[in-house]
Parts: structure tokens; C-alpha cells; sequence
């Protein structure tokens, strides 16, 4: 194989193999643009090497091709598709299939040495753990790929995976020159408080009231034109009717603009995304199909128009401006509707585990990541008193209206300023004692670090012994 992957993915492969010896369902934990679909084609293209066969699973029969490139990319040239309206090749040893088709085909197509499972986070969705379930009772090795490893309602994914190995951290990924630094922008006024939750997440229809309207918190239109001319930027929004609307709004104002969710027909959607690689269109206004998995690199620019309390689904929306494009300096985040004070910027010192996280309890009420100081515009937590200006914050009664207002930008070192002890990375840790310093730090188990630095010293001892025996098992 003439492709060679970065060392940082090449680590994650090594840790993903040696801990698959010892477990049959392992997680790829890494950001958004840090290459995970190039870390599964790799470990597709080694296990076809050996005459076994792998199984590359994807979410949405979009991104069947954009794999299947990835696939050509790193080598692997020889390989089946099973999708909808596809004429399968099962004499492939690498196939690429789409799990809405895949969960109906699993008696018809042969079983695979190696299941890689793409944004793994939906292993709890029915068909994704019938899929799994059956290639387990098989004794297919399991590895999932994910930026975010959680349910929207907190929970982990241990009733389907043994072992995770951590990835680097997006902030590691920016200093390392393999994504974007950004900008981020947050409203001086939001106010969903009149819109109830419902399995996690805001209730949609309710949400969309709120934020479906000529005018919301900073104009978004306005602060676009202000804060990044010209430039081409993805807006989130929360339905289609939404996404026409502002699509609407934008082209009315004079900017090229068009919509995208994941009903537009294929031929459009390549028409669509390919004016907007050229600069031809300078908006695209979506519903879902920009969150999970979809590569854009050309995107500079996010705007925020969907209230989320989902931290994967608000990760992987902004993640989508940080991936590194030719010209493009820097991202910026636009956030209307206060995702990143509720949730976190993209470099936020987030813990993964398979357990997941735990639940507040009603009484605690809302968890906020962030204050914004009204008088130096600095973040910190907890509130109400500014521990850098000394400015304290005057709790005023709720206004169900949105205010309108400019955004004020809101920029990593704020956070890093206000949460100075948890800014080491597991991945970064040389020694077992770091380890430990950080597991006692974080409230961890006392295994943890032994754990961790079990998988990281077999890790690297693949480097100096022959365990071809060993990973014959699927590699």
C-alpha cells in the first residue's frame, strides 16, 4: 500500500488492533476531520491484504461514494457496494454498504472478519444493533468510528462496545496544522425557555417558532455581512420550511444561496455542491445532512440556527467549518441561538467513556458550560461574579420574545482561562504516573490508568515484535 497514514491515525489503528486481541467490539474515538474514514479504509485495505474480508458500514446511501473514494484513495481498489438500486459484487473481499440495506441482506451477503461500523454512535438505532448483534453471534471483530460517542440522552454505548481508544483533541488536531483554528460568536441575548425538552432534545415544532422568524437574536443575515463577507458558509437549520425560509432571506439580501437536506435528488445535490466549491453559491442553507459524515472542507463559515442540547449533534455541526481547505485561514461560528454557551466550543475538554455521562437530576436543572461576562465579554463558570473584572451578573426575568442584538465573539482562550485543570490530554500522557494524575483529577476509578496504559505499552510493542500470528485474526 502506497498510501501512508499520519502517525497520529496510525497510532489509533495499532491501539485499535491490539485491544481487539483482548475485546470483540472496540470504538475509535476522534474528532470531526481527524480522518476517521481514512483510518477505516486503512484498517479495510490490511485486512483484504490478508485474504479476510471487511465490512465498511455507513448511515446514509450519500456517503456509500463519498467511502468508496476514500476507499481508491488509500489503495483498496477492488470492492462491493450494497446499497439500494446497486448490483452487489460479493466476490469482493471489501464491501461498503448502506445499513438500511445491509440490515435486510445479512442472510445473502457472507459474513465479514472485521465489521467497521461508521458513526457508531447509532449502534442503539434498531437496525444498526441487529446488524451488530448478528455479525457478534458470528464472531466478527467490531470497530466503531465516532467524533461523539453518546447518546442524546446521555447514556454510553457499553452494551455494544468493550473498549474505546482515544483519539487526539481537536485542539491538538489545530496546533498540529490538521484543522482550522476558528472564531467563534455568541448572541448577547438568548431565550429558549418557553420551549419544552422532549427525549433529550428540544421539541422540535417549538423550537422552530422560536427561531423561525424574519428576525432572531443579531440578524443572521446581518452578522454574516458583518463578521464574514463573501465567504462560504453551511446554515443549520431546524426543518425544511425553515431552511427555505432562510434560504429566502439570503438570496433576497443579495447573496447567492441555496438549500440542501437529504431528500434532494443526487444530480442536485452534486450540481449544488459543486457551485458551492466554487464560490458560485455562498450559502447553503440544510436540515441534517451536514451533521455526521458529510466532507465539505470548503465550508468556512457555520451558522447556527437549530437549538440543540445535544452535544454530538452540536460538535459534529461545527466540526464540519474546521476541516482544512486551500485559502482558508480560519473558521468562523456563528451561534444564534446559544448552542455554544449550552454546550461548549469545539475545543472544549470533553471525557468520553462508554458508560457516557451522567444524568443531572431534574432538581439540578440545566448544566451550562459557559457564562459570558457582560462587562469584558470573557466566559467563565461559575457565575454569578466575573472572576477577571469582578463584574456581577443581575439575574433578570425571562422574556419569551428573542431580543435582538449583535454577536459578540467568544474565542477559546476565554475557556481555557476559566477551566485551567483539565487541559492535559489522555493522549499526550507519557507515563503511567500521568496517567493517574489525570484519573485522579477527573474522579476516575483507580483502573483506569492501568487500563489505558496497558493498551498504549501493547501498542508499542507491536512496533518491535512480529505478532503477525496474532493479528491474523482479522489484520
Amino acid at each position: 500500500m502506497s498510501f501512508t497514514p499520519y502517525p497520529h491515525q496510525d497510532e489509533m489503528i495499532a491501539e485499535a488492533r491490539a485491544a481487539s486481541l483482548e475485546h470483540g467490539a472496540v470504538i475509535i474515538r476522534s474528532p470531526t476531520g481527524s480522518g476517521k474514514t481514512v483510518i477505516g479504509a486503512v484498517m479495510a485495505h490490511n485486512v483484504v491484504q490478508k485474504g479476510l474480508r471487511v465490512m465498511f458500514t455507513v448511515h446514509r446511501d450519500f456517503l456509500v461514494g463519498q467511502t468508496a473514494e476514500t476507499f481508491q484513495d488509500v489503495g483498496l481498489q477492488a470492492y462491493g457496494i450494497i446499497a439500494a438500486g446497486v448490483t452487489p459484487n460479493l466476490r469482493a473481499r471489501a464491501q461498503i454498504a448502506a445499513i438500511d440495506t445491509l440490515k435486510n441482506r445479512l442472510d445473502k451477503v457472507p459474513v465479514p472478519n472485521l465489521l467497521i461500523v461508521d458513526e457508531c454512535h447509532h449502534s442503539v438505532a434498531a437496525g444498526w444493533a441487529k446488524v451488530i448483534a448478528f455479525y457478534k453471534s458470528k464472531g466478527t471483530v467490531i470497530v466503531g468510528l465516532s467524533a461523539t460517542p453518546i447518546r442524546l440522552d446521555g447514556r454510553g454505548l457499553a452494551e455494544h462496545y468493550d473498549h474505546m481508544v482515544q483519539g487526539p483533541s481537536v485542539r491538538w488536531l489545530i496546533d498540529n496544522g490538521f484543522l482550522c483554528d476558528y472564531e467563534a460568536y455568541i448572541p448577547s441575548t438568548v431565550d429558549l425557555s418557553s420551549v419544552h425538552t422532549r427525549m433529550g432534545d428540544f421539541v422540535k415544532a417549538e423550537a422552530e417558532a422560536e427561531v423561525d422568524k424574519p428576525t432572531i437574536t443579531g440578524d443572521a443575515i446581518r452578522e454574516y455581512k458583518r463578521l464574514a463577507p463573501g465567504k462560504r458558509a453551511v446554515v443549520f437549520c431546524i426543518s425544511v420550511a425553515h431552511s427555505l425560509h432562510v434560504r429566502a432571506q439570503f438570496e433576497a439580501s443579495g447573496i447567492p444561496a441555496a438549500h440542501i437536506d437529504g431528500t434532494t435528488p443526487k444530480d442536485e445535490r452534486k450540481s449544488i455542491l459543486a457551485a458551492f466549491r466554487r464560490g458560485d453559491i455562498q450559502v447553503l442553507t440544510s436540515v441534517e445532512i451536514f451533521g455526521e459524515g458529510f466532507d465539505l472542507p470548503a465550508v468556512e463559515v457555520a451558522i447556527l440556527l437549530r437549538p440543540t442540547q445535544s452535544l454530538s449533534l452540536h460538535l459534529q455541526q461545527i466540526g464540519r467549518a474546521l476541516r482544512m481547505s486551500a485559502g482558508k485561514e480560519r473558521a468562523i461560528i456563528l451561534d444564534h441561538v446559544g448552542n455554544l454557551m449550552r454546550l461548549g466550543l469545539p475545543d472544549g475538554d470533553f471525557e468520553w467513556t462508554l458508560e457516557g455521562r451522567k444524568k443531572k437530576k431534574k432538581k439540578d436543572g440545566e448544566q451550562v458550560m459557559v457564562k459570558q461576562c457582560e462587562s469584558c465579554f470573557r466566559a467563565f463558570w461559575p457565575p454569578p461574579t466575573c472572576p477577571y473584572c469582578g463584574h456581577t451578573h443581575v439575574v433578570v426575568g425571562r422574556a419569551i420574545e428573542e431580543v435582538d442584538g449583535e454577536l459578540t465573539k467568544l474565542t477559546p482562550e476565554m475557556i481555557a482561562a476559566a477551566k485551567k485543570q483539565k487541559r492535559m490530554e489522555v493522549g499526550k500522557a507519557r507515563t503511567l504516573e500521568e496517567l493517574q494524575d489525570i484519573g485522579k483529577a477527573r474522579g476516575y476509578k483507580d483502573t483506569w490508568a492501568l487500563n489505558i496504559w496497558q493498551v498504549k505499552e501493547t501498542a508499542a510493542q507491536r512496533r518491535v515484535e512480529a505478532q503477525a500470528q496474532a493479528y491474523g485474526r482479522f489484520l
